[in-house]
Order: C-alpha cells, then sequence, then structure tokens
C-alpha cells in the first residue's frame, strides 16, 4: 500500500491516530442521524454510500486526503439541503479537515 510522506498505518489497539478516531467518531454519528431522519430525500443514498466509503478508508488506517475531500463534496451535496442533518455534517467537514491539505 502506498502511503503520503508523514503518514504511518494506524494499528488497531491504543496506537490509533487521534485524526482517524475523530473521523470515525463524527462519520459514525452523522450516519445514526441520517438512519433516523424519516424523511425521504433523492440523494439520500448517495450520502449512506459516501458515509460508509469514509469509515471504510478510517478502518484502514489514514486515509488520502483527496479521497476524504471528495467524499465530503459527495455528502454535502446530497445532504446539504437538510438542516436537520447540518451539525453532523459539519462535524465530518472538520475531521476531514484535521488532515489537512492533500498534497498539488
Amino acid at each position: 500500500m502506498l502511503r503520503s510522506v508523514g503518514q504511518r498505518r494506524v494499528t488497531t489497539g491504543g496506537d490509533e491516530d487521534p485524526r482517524v478516531a475523530e473521523l470515525r467518531a463524527a462519520v459514525s454519528r452523522l450516519r445514526r442521524e441520517l438512519a433516523g431522519h424519516r424523511a425521504e430525500f433523492t440523494d439520500r443514498g448517495i450520502a449512506e454510500d459516501e458515509l460508509a466509503a469514509l469509515d471504510a478508508m478510517a478502518v484502514s488506517g489514514v486515509p488520502e486526503v483527496r479521497r476524504l475531500r471528495r467524499s465530503l463534496l459527495l455528502i454535502a451535496g446530497s445532504i446539504g439541503s437538510v438542516s436537520a442533518l447540518a451539525h453532523g455534517l459539519a462535524n465530518v467537514r472538520q475531521a476531514v479537515e484535521l488532515f489537512g491539505e492533500p498534497p498539488r
């Protein structure tokens, strides 16, 4: 597996990267909020798929920043107009920002 300079593989146990832990927690909260949101909307499936992808990236270690940002944009585009989910979405955005800017 290729990783960017400065990124390390996260192992299970007490060595988990705090950024990864924050991302997993934020994604988990938003997934629960989305599951509890009764109203259907057109792009709900996209949001669910991308939240699952973010969780999978976090579980596998330090995720690729570009992929994180792409998923965040897709999630924001799909649930951005649902005000009940705005706080959870903001938490996911803050967690993604912990990983910094993608390399140019």
